[in-house]
């Protein structure tokens, strides 16, 4: 969903005979977004992409197991006191937060994908907090850094294979498509000279053509369950390709935050945005310079939306006892804002450092039975 690319061997038209140098007829398939009306790309393949058969599901994630009801509170999750469960990234996710509209949750992985995964249900972005790797995919290899959004659309087959470095990601599991916010885009679909990053902040995979590596298994996700598969030839045969829905990384450190003559609203952090929230990125800038002006954020009611924050690293200056890997649970209904001195000691202050990523969600957001092991209970009366 960002500017259309083109790679590899393409024919002059789409839908026609497509050949090999020695003959050989390319099967094309159609990706598509919104049925045939929205996005696409279409890829060529050596041989037929829809050659696979049911298989035994070996590999899968856990889905989220809903806490029982819990009184209105603000809410402190500790993610880095979770076990540290090693294994394949497809085996490894730990769901924390969730509506009807994402999953939040954390994951460890220490080893490759040994099969390719099909998330059917929901276009996934990956915010690398720690580590780094490559996304293996018929797109190409696309390599991944500590600091990273990593982006992988509905319906894309994929591996990862993480590096030998400690890793610790957040999950966001989408189940609508993640874009550009609409305000950040020309009528053109171009990003805007005034957008706080550019095309060029982007990383797509790098395509070299048709590899094999010899993973046949696939498991896809739908509605809730997982369906094990069998290919017959790679998925990753592919000669070239064009379009505009692909995987992507994007350095949150590229995100250009803004400053104001007095505090901006989270809205101006907006980096993406996905049906029903708005997932913005807090980096290291300056605060606003009115000579009076309250760089900490002010309190405030956000009766529409519950917020999201996992915190990465930093000064956090509206909140104490927070941490890298920190995560805030703040719901609609109930005013929230910084601690108990963080607004007036401020004052004054020209830049902040932290880094955290925030998701505003207009459905109310509830804790897994695994969110409520790593609770902070004194949180919420440390607003008094």
């Amino acid at each position: 969903m960002l500017e259309r690319v083109a790679v590899g061997d393409l024919p002059a038209k789409h839908h026609i005979a497509f050949k090999s140098s020695d003959g050989e007829l390319r099967h094309e398939e159609c990706f598509t977004r919104a049925g045939f009306d929205g996005p696409y790309s279409i890829l060529y393949h050596r041989y037929r992409p829809h050659t696979h058969r049911p298989s035994t599901v070996e590999h899968s994630f856990a889905l989220p197991d809903p806490a029982p009801e819990l009184e209105l509170a603000k809410r402190h999750f500790k993610s880095f006191d979770l076990p540290r469960r090693g294994g394949a990234p497809i085996d490894t996710r730990t769901p924390l937060i969730f509506n009807d509209d994402v999953v939040l949750g954390v994951l460890h992985p220490d080893a490759p994908d040994p099969v390719f995964f099909v998330n059917a249900d929901a276009d996934d972005l990956m915010y690398i907090f720690e580590g780094g790797g490559e996304l293996v995919s018929p797109f190409g290899v696309l390599r991944f850094n500590a600091g990273d959004y990593v982006c992988v659309p509905r319906g894309v087959p994929h591996r990862y294979v993480p590096s030998s470095d400690k890793q610790y990601w957040l999950s966001i599991e989408c189940f609508g498509p993640v874009a550009i916010p609409k305000q950040w885009r020309n009528e053109a679909g171009q990003l805007r000279m005034d957008a706080p990053y550019c095309h060029r902040d982007f990383r797509r995979p790098e395509f070299s053509g048709p590899t094999d590596d010899d993973m046949r298994g696939m498991v896809l996700k739908r509605d809730g369950a997982f369906h094990g598969f069998e290919y017959q030839t790679t998925p990753l045969d592919v000669v070239g390709w064009d379009g505009t829905v692909y995987p992507w990384a994007f350095p949150i450190l590229n995100f250009q935050a803004r400053a104001g003559l007095v505090h901006l609203p989270p809205t101006w952090h907006g980096t993406f945005a996905a049906p029903g929230s708005l997932i913005c990125s807090f980096v290291p800038r300056v605060t606003d310079f009115h000579p009076d002006a309250i760089p900490c954020p002010y309190p405030h009611s956000s009766v529409d939306v519950d917020e999201f924050l996992f915190y990465c690293k930093g000064n956090f200056t509206s909140r104490k006892g927070i941490a890298p890997g920190s995560i805030s649970l703040h719901p609609a209904g109930i005013p929230h804002g910084p601690h108990p001195g963080a607004y007036e000691g401020s004052i004054g202050s020209s830049r902040t450092d932290e880094m955290a990523v925030m998701l505003d969600c207009f459905k109310p957001l509830r804790p897994t039975l695994q969110a409520m092991a790593i609770e902070d209970p004194a949180y919420m009366d440390s607003f008094g």
